[in-house]
């Protein structure tokens, strides 16, 4: 009863509702499109040769199909995240964190195995 919208008609607030929903569906399909068309989709990066061992030890230890890359340079926050740079490879060894969330990946670096976020992953 304290809201503005309170006082108004059942009808006339669900239809405000579902403009109001309307309107933010166009906006954020149309912010959508403009981060598809200005961000550029992430490039293989060449490896170096001390990297291409680490990249082989990978391979043996977990398989092809286990191998990401890094996106974009990754800076550890938390304890056990792993600060990582942008081109590396790691395996990934878990698809969550201790907790259970899904946007943690538990990976192996090649030596140090920590927690990296999944949004800045790509297979290999």
């Amino acid at each position: 009863s304290q809201m503005p919208h309170g006082r108004m008609p059942l009808p006339g607030f669900w239809k405000m509702v579902d403009d109001t929903l309307k309107q933010s569906d166009a906006q954020l399909h149309a912010f959508c499109q403009t981060f598809e068309t200005v961000t550029p989709s992430p490039v293989a990066q060449p490896l170096n040769p001390a990297e291409e061992r680490k990249v082989l030890s990978l391979v043996s230890k977990h398989g092809p199909d286990k191998l990401y890359q890094v996106t974009s340079n990754i800076s550890g926050s938390k304890d056990l995240d792993l600060t990582l740079q942008r081109g590396q490879i790691v395996a990934l060894l878990q698809s969550m964190d201790t907790k259970g969330n899904t946007s943690r990946w538990l990976v192996d670096a090649g030596g140090p195995r920590g927690f990296v976020p999944a949004g800045k992953l790509q297979p290999y």
